[in-house]
């Protein structure tokens, strides 16, 4: 066998400890699920037959399996197979560390210790400091992710070609997924950029992880070039706080150009300044700068969810540990907001 290395990149993501703990973060809370279980059975040589297709570059992707979920609003998942969830943790377990030292510290969305309630906690530290806030909602975004502009975005820190590569099938294997987007033209296009290869499955770990590598520059333009020292993004939702609100209007403009030169755009209509006393919604809930309160639509979908999973729970469909642990999960979620009321008047309905 041809040893390789160890500060070789690909070496790294062919090596045996490496692919053991891809399946290992794989299978995490999947083990119980048919596929995990197909590949577990055959663990062993699974991870063989991988690793001799990666080393000789004929590893090819399957194909996805797509399913649709409707809340917090409809979304169309697309699921790779359990052996390619191997291989995107194999990769990201390499190349992510690549990148990680380079994103700004308030992106908060796919990152060791990061999360939604920090970046709820952030927004409203922002929110008590100044008067103003811009909140920016791309479109689209995964959909939109255009693949050569992510290839030379990644490739500016990969320069292992067996690697952009690999992440090459990776990509193509995500094209045309149902529910795309309608292509469409930006300044200084032709007609054939309308066949410009875009979207990344929503499903996918490396699809989370690209998305950051994707708005990393528009974190590096919003927090150098325009100077906005009060900024943080979760995905593709973006917050920007001042106490100038001639500014926030201009940076909008601004950030409008420097999108387009990804090929993004965002919503027009919830883009407005608005003063942070008067509730900004962002992530589930309305931030105000002294507490926080669940969004009226987060609880008409939290009392249907909570009481069909009671009905479920007495007719027997599921167990008393996953009706317990789903409510709890719930109030965990609810408690970072002022909802004591609000968790004692949907609990108090679910009759035993």
């Amino acid at each position: 066998m041809l040893e390789m290395p160890e500060d070789d990149l690909f070496f790294q993501i062919c090596a045996w400890p490496n692919l053991w703990l891809a399946w290992q973060r794989a299978a995490k809370g999947k083990r119980g699920g048919m596929a995990a279980a197909r590949f577990e059975f055959r663990l062993a040589d699974e991870l063989l037959q991988l690793q001799e297709e990666l080393r000789n570059e004929t590893y090819r992707p399957g194909p996805y399996t797509h399913f649709v979920i409707e809340e917090p609003k409809r979304r169309i998942i697309s699921a790779a197979p359990f052996r390619d969830r191997v291989v995107h943790h194999a990769l990201c377990n390499v190349i992510e560390p690549l990148f990680e030292r380079h994103f700004i510290s308030d992106s908060y969305a796919n990152r060791i210790g990061k999360g939604t309630h920090r970046a709820i906690k952030r927004f409203q530290m922002f929110s008590r400091r100044y008067a103003y806030c811009l909140c920016l909602d791309i479109r689209k975004h995964f959909e939109s992710i255009d693949h050569a502009i992510l290839k030379k975005i990644l490739a500016h820190r990969i320069q292992d070609e067996r690697v952009m590569a690999l992440i090459g099938h990776i990509l193509r294997s995500g094209e045309n997924i149902p529910g795309g987007t309608q292509a469409s033209l930006f300044p200084g296009d032709d007609l054939l950029d309308l066949c410009r290869p875009k979207g990344l499955p929503i499903g996918n770990l490396t699809s989370q992880f690209w998305s950051n590598c994707y708005l990393h520059p528009v974190d590096q333009f919003i927090k150098r070039e325009l100077g906005c020292r009060a900024y943080l993004r979760y995905v593709d939702d973006l917050a920007l706080f001042s106490n100038n609100k001639k500014i926030l209007w201009q940076w909008k403009q601004a950030i409008a150009g420097r999108l387009a030169e990804l090929r993004l755009r965002f919503h027009e209509g919830p883009a407005q300044v608005r003063p942070v006393q008067v509730g900004i919604p962002w992530l589930g809930f309305v931030i105000f700068p002294t507490h926080l309160r669940l969004k009226a639509r987060k609880v008409a979908e939290a009392r249907r969810h909570l009481v069909a999973l009671h009905a479920r729970f007495l007719a027997g469909e599921i167990s008393y540990a996953r009706f317990k642990a789903a409510i709890q999960g719930w109030i965990a979620h609810v408690a970072h907001g002022d909802t004591w009321g609000l968790r004692e008047s949907i609990l108090s309905r679910l009759s035993w």
